[in-house]
């Protein structure tokens, strides 16, 4: 549209151009004419004035005439001139819009080309992608029957081991049902065997209970002289070590500048140690080391530092469940029986 503009305004200047000349020479003939007018209205008063010289003055206005005629001639020339120059023009304007219609339906034709050919490449482009959801649909359809036919084939793996499985369950069965009534056989041949030798036994038994009850009465009056022993020896232990007022003699780690021995590692504490591992010491070795007692227990000695209680029982190593806690940065004796009192003590490992 743009260049339609363009040559239809360079058309319409040509045509001004070519036909304001013509008006111009137009203008100037009237202007030469008007004289000739004025000269015609002058004749008749010089007729009158010189009458005598009317033959002299024809001659002038004849040429005039004729030079009149040929100016009007030429104008009529020019105008044609004109006329066949704005006819060209016409022709030339006229040439210009076909040559611009002619433009205008070649880019419609090829406005209309580039649609069909993204028409087409649409089409070309919808193609390919049915060709593809066609393809993956048939790779899905080969995956779906791979997958079918995997899992016809994992029931027959199945089937088969469960049959598989029954006929060794069968085998099983009758080898176990054979193995039954050997062994029944034999226990029953054994048995008949057993018999004969629980006959024998019998009697050796009997000999050997006579033995065993002398041996027994003898080991029992062996132990009992042991544990009197052992007993005199804790009891002897623990009543020098009994507090006359513990509450002024007792003193924890922290009064006495902290622990600073031996150090039980965290496994064999969880297994031995704490208010879930109670024991009786009386059942453990007890010695007397510097003056104070020292007892073992899961795998380590232990000396006591501070004196027990005087209003615990006596017997109270024999008959009362103590447990060994680590608390406030050290070790420290519980009785359950007394469970406010704790004494301090110290671990060996020797």
């Amino acid at each position: 549209m743009k260049a339609f503009q363009v040559i239809s305004t360079t058309a319409l200047f040509l045509f001004l151009g070519a036909t304001l000349p013509a008006f111009a020479q137009e203008d100037h003939h009237q202007e030469a004419a008007k004289p000739e007018k004025q000269q015609e209205q002058a004749k008749p008063a010089k007729q009158e004035q010189a009458k005598p010289a009317k033959q002299e003055q024809a001659k002038p206005a004849k040429q005039e005439q004729q030079q009149a005629r040929g100016q009007q001639e030429q104008q009529q020339k020019q105008q044609e001139q004109a006329k066949s120059s704005r006819q060209e023009q016409q022709k030339q304007a006229e040439g210009q819009q076909e040559q611009q219609q002619k433009q205008q339906e070649q880019a419609k034709s090829s406005r209309q080309e580039q649609q069909h050919e993204q028409q087409a490449k649409g089409q070309q482009e919808q193609q390919q992608k049915q060709q593809e959801q066609a393809k993956s649909s048939r790779q899905e359809q080969q995956h779906e029957q791979q997958a079918k036919g995997q899992q016809e084939q994992q029931q027959k793996q199945q089937e088969q081991a469960k049959a598989s499985r029954q006929e060794q369950q069968h085998e099983q069965q009758a080898k176990g049902q054979q193995e039954q009534q050997q062994k029944q056989q034999e226990q029953a041949k054994s048995s008949r065997q057993e018999q004969q030798h629980e006959q024998q036994v019998r009697g050796q038994q009997e000999q050997q209970q006579k033995h065993q009850g002398q041996n027994e009465q003898h080991a029992a009056r062996q132990s009992e002289q042991e544990q009197h022993r052992q007993e005199g020896e804790q009891r002897a232990a623990w009543t020098d070590h009994r507090a006359h007022n513990w509450k002024s003699e007792h003193r924890d780690w922290h009064e006495r500048g902290g622990y600073n021995g031996y150090r039980i590692p965290e496994d064999r504490y969880r297994g031995y140690f704490g208010a879930e591992h109670a024991f009786r010491i009386y059942t453990y070795p007890v010695v007397i080391v510097g003056g104070d007692p020292r007892f073992q227990y899961g795998g380590f000695w232990f000396s006591a530092v501070d004196p027990w209680p005087e209003y615990w029982s006596a017997n109270w190593y024999d008959n009362d469940d103590v447990y060994i806690t680590y608390a406030d940065d050290g070790y420290y004796l519980y009785n359950r029986r007394y469970p406010q009192d704790r004494i301090a003590i110290s671990v060996y490992v020797n």
